[in-house]
């Protein structure tokens, strides 16, 4: 059994770069970090961080299959959404992500940063743009052009940060 798996989904990259950087900043060798849409068998861990790209608010199915299938186990969660730097919204994203692990596990936290989208959603922004929601495209557009350099240096400070809350919570920084 691994000390550390830091397993995600990564549609553009943004999850992946944050998934890079939390591995890179636990402890040891005893640690992977694996794209959960292998064929590869995924081993156990002590210690999950699984990452996701937002949709629609929350993780897609696949990680929401894969935190359900867990038990008895140490998990933190990390993300990345093109919607803006909102702590609230992180939160409701937070908690319908974290909705999916079940009650036997130990569930420790999540860190959730902005991250860019493809070109077509500014396209389909541009798109829909009409007299009557002009201010409210204008909003989503600016959002998208903010979200271009992110995952930034500051968000990848963040998630090392994150890590180390983690790993004081769980102890593994007396390793």
């Amino acid at each position: 059994m691994l000390d550390y798996l830091v397993l995600y989904h990564s549609e553009s990259g943004n999850t992946k770069k944050i998934a890079a950087t939390i591995f890179s900043h636990l402890p040891g060798t005893s640690k992977d970090l694996i794209d959960i849409t292998t064929d590869k068998t995924i081993p156990e861990a002590r210690i999950y961080f699984v990452g996701f790209c937002v949709h629609q608010g929350s993780c897609s199915m696949i990680v929401s299959d894969f935190l359900n299938d867990l038990g008895g186990k140490q998990i933190a969660l990390f993300g990345t959404c093109g919607m803006g730097d909102s702590i609230e919204y992180y939160s409701a994203i937070e908690h319908r992500a974290h909705a999916w692990i079940e009650s036997d596990n130990e569930y420790l936290g999540a860190f959730i940063c902005q991250g860019k989208m493809p070109q077509r959603v500014r396209q389909k922004y541009e798109s829909m743009r009409t007299q009557a929601n002009a201010s409210q495209i204008n909003l989503c557009l600016r959002n998208f052009d903010e979200a271009l350099t992110h995952p930034d240096s500051l968000d990848l400070e963040h998630a090392k940060v994150f890590v180390q809350k983690m790993l004081k919570k769980t102890g593994a920084d007396n390793f």
